[in-house]
């Protein structure tokens, strides 16, 4: 065995000597063990996403002061007023609320025409507005007692705070002045859009 397996050789050429080699370090031991049994169900990871959202693009027809028709919603059919755009890429439109009932809110493009009626809008500071302004504040729920789970609550209704009724009422001022100087505005923003027999859509000047 001796020279089957070479070992005289390997011996031969280090000086009649077997090379020693040093022992190998052992691993350190893990901090915790690995578990003895995986889960049969695939957890599900979420996809590497490193697209930056990018601000929405907003259309050439809509700019401060255009009057525009909402096309879906509570307040479909009705006429607001484009006041900015966003960082959501949402509208900041108004009715204004004391004309036609639509308050400050917002409004995504894609269901709103816009028109080629403006109204001046320069007086107006809309800085304030943005879309933590619009935001739902996360109330706690109440935990129920034994009596009252079986017994029927009635629905509170949201209550707008003063402050929000005072920013309306500053801008639909400022906003009801530059209407009242065009003759006939007012009427048509309180006027409701629909279609009517006959009415083809697309052949429509806005």
């Amino acid at each position: 065995m001796y020279h089957k397996r070479g070992l005289w050789a390997i011996k031969a050429k280090n000086g009649g000597v077997f090379p020693k080699h040093d022992p190998k370090p052992k691993p350190a031991a893990p901090v915790e063990k690995p578990p003895k049994f995986y889960p049969a169900d695939d957890v599900k990871k979420p996809l590497l996403n490193k697209r930056k959202p990018k601000p929405t693009k907003l259309r050439a027809s809509i700019t401060p002061g255009t009057v525009l028709i909402i096309l879906a919603g509570r307040f479909k059919g009705k006429r607001v007023v484009f006041l900015k755009q966003l960082s959501s890429g949402l509208l900041l439109v108004t009715g204004p609320f004391k004309i036609n009932g639509v308050p400050l809110r917002r409004v995504n493009q894609s269901y709103v025409i816009a028109t080629s009626t403006k109204v001046d809008v320069s007086g107006i500071n809309v800085d304030k507005f943005d879309d933590k302004y619009f935001a739902k504040q996360a109330e706690k729920k109440k935990k129920k007692g034994e009596g009252e789970f079986f017994e029927s609550e009635k629905e509170e209704k949201n209550v707008l705070p003063q402050e929000k009724k005072d920013d309306q009422k500053t801008v639909d001022a400022s906003l009801i002045k530059s209407i009242e100087g065009v003759p006939d505005l007012k009427a048509y923003l309180g006027a409701r859009f629909s279609l009517k027999a006959g009415m083809k859509p697309h052949e429509l000047v806005f």
